[in-house]
């Protein structure tokens, strides 16, 4: 799409802006720890934190490229953000402390301890302030101006995904469709009322509304009405972008490869190795197993509040896991879709309490920690091609589409692209991520149960896109909502 801003050198600027703030946190860490407190002698060479530095400077510089940690590869949000640099930032100093101890360099702790702490904090905070500074009204208005030609849902959730990249400094202005069909704005992108155009005076109405860049999301761009639109548009310099199809194989990863002047897009498995490895296997059985112990007692207090439920505290639900294989899920007796819930209902449902038994399926290898949500037989049967790609996975207690605020109640086609979006970019970092963000929203949605009556209905009960800011609605989104 737009050239305006190369991605490679948007993130040199983010990497270089990290880079100088390392500098300047280690001579704040050390101003801190022996000017400011006093707290001991200077029995250690300042040439010491000077390799110290340059280590840094080294591991950052390859954790960043290999992790892509400028803040936007996924979207803005500040959940993911903070989660990724916190564990990246967290490795590096376990690095600096083990090689410390290794070859025996004895050092300030606290001062090592005050420079991650710096290092955590400028890191987001300079992306935050990225951020601000590319979504603001004067930058935006400086942006390439973007017109879609469609009205599908592809057109729809290209607009959405523009809008969540501010650092494509591009401007969705409007939509190009035919008459006879019907049109649903995406959420997010404001739009004014149709207007009709006759086909021969589009490229005028673009050339009045300086609109720099077409993006053409036909099912069907080859037409004779089509190709004349993107010649023209070409002709006035208005650049014409294709998005191909069928776009739906959405595990795939394509690339564009080019054959005496013939494009050939290459679809390639997108399905990353670490989904099925046995690495994720030991991480869900270690981790798992510890979770389990310290989930014991919340999950009993869980039963002793339920105990007067007539089918008891525990019950079993029929779910479809790896490859739709079927395997009873538990979980607390507590039914979300309940006519009349008790405020500790709500308070153990929102806060995922009901869901904590499943880690008795993860143990058995039924559950992952992260993956897609498992789904009910009677919705997998409605899946179609493209949603059933989440079966090729284990099933996960959290996921993606969780930590943006989609839990059960809402559709396959709102889960399955962030769903899809996990199983391709999916790893040891990427699932540690994940965890840290579902802490994030529980304590968000944690901070919402105050304002709960003592009774609530079900039509009253806040949902998770309610509580957890940030949720990214699909512009796919026509399938049944009901479990």
């Amino acid at each position: 799409m737009s050239k305006s801003v190369k991605k490679e050198r948007f993130q040199f600027w983010i990497v270089a802006a990290d880079l100088m703030w390392a500098v300047l946190a280690m001579g704040l860490a050390y101003a801190l720890r022996f000017d400011l407190l006093k707290h001991g002698p200077r029995d250690t060479p300042v040439w010491t934190y000077g390799a110290a530095l340059l280590t840094t400077i080294c591991i950052w510089a390859a954790i960043f490229r290999s992790a892509k940690l400028d803040g936007f590869r996924r979207g803005w949000h500040l959940p993911a953000i903070a989660s990724q640099l916190f564990l990246a930032v967290s490795f590096l100093m376990v690095v600096l402390f083990a090689a410390g101890y290794l070859f025996r360099i004895f050092a300030s702790r606290l001062t090592f301890a005050c420079f991650g702490l710096l290092l955590f904090l400028g890191f987001l905070g300079i992306r935050y302030l990225v951020h601000r500074v590319l979504s603001s009204s004067l930058l935006r208005r400086a942006s390439r101006r973007l017109v879609i030609v469609g009205s599908g849902p592809v057109a729809r959730e290209m607009a959405a995904m523009i809008e969540k990249h501010p650092e494509m400094l591009c401007r969705v202005v409007g939509f190009l469709f035919h008459a006879d069909l019907a049109f649903e704005p995406p959420v997010g992108v404001v739009t004014g009322q149709p207007s009709r155009v006759p086909t021969l005076e589009v490229v005028n109405l673009l050339r009045e509304q300086q609109v720099d860049e077409v993006v053409i999301t036909l099912a069907q761009p080859g037409t004779p009405e089509i190709l004349n639109l993107a010649h023209r548009c070409r002709e006035f310099g208005i650049m014409v972008s294709v998005v191909p199809h069928p776009y739906e194989l959405y595990l795939s990863k394509a690339q564009l490869l080019d054959i005496g002047g013939l494009p050939l897009l290459q679809l390639r498995e997108g399905l990353a190795n670490f989904a099925n490895s046995p690495l994720k296997r030991m991480l869900d059985l270690g981790l798992g197993l510890l979770l389990f112990a310290f989930s014991v007692p919340v999950v009993l207090v869980g039963a002793l509040l339920l105990i007067n439920k007539r089918d008891g505290p525990f019950r079993r639900d029929l779910r479809c896991g790896l490859y739709a294989k079927a395997f009873m899920m538990w979980r607390l007796n507590s039914d979300r879709e309940a006519k009349d819930l008790s405020r500790r209902e709500i308070i153990l449902q929102q806060l995922s309490v009901t869901e904590l038994p499943q880690l008795w399926n993860v143990l058995r290898g039924e559950m992952s920690l992260v993956g897609p949500r498992p789904e009910p037989p009677e919705r997998v049967k409605h899946y179609s091609d493209w949603q059933r790609q989440r079966l090729n996975v284990k099933p996960g207690l959290t996921g993606l589409a969780q930590v943006h605020g989609l839990r059960e109640q809402h559709s396959s086609e709102e889960k399955a692209r962030f769903d899809l979006q996990y199983m391709m970019q999916s790893s040891f970092f990427f699932d540690f991520s994940l965890l840290l963000q579902t802490v994030w929203t529980l304590a968000g949605r944690a901070l919402q149960l105050r304002t709960l009556p003592l009774t609530v209905t079900a039509a009253e009960i806040p949902s998770s896109g309610e509580l957890v800011q940030g949720t990214m609605q699909s512009a796919h989104s026509t399938q049944s909502s009901a479990d």
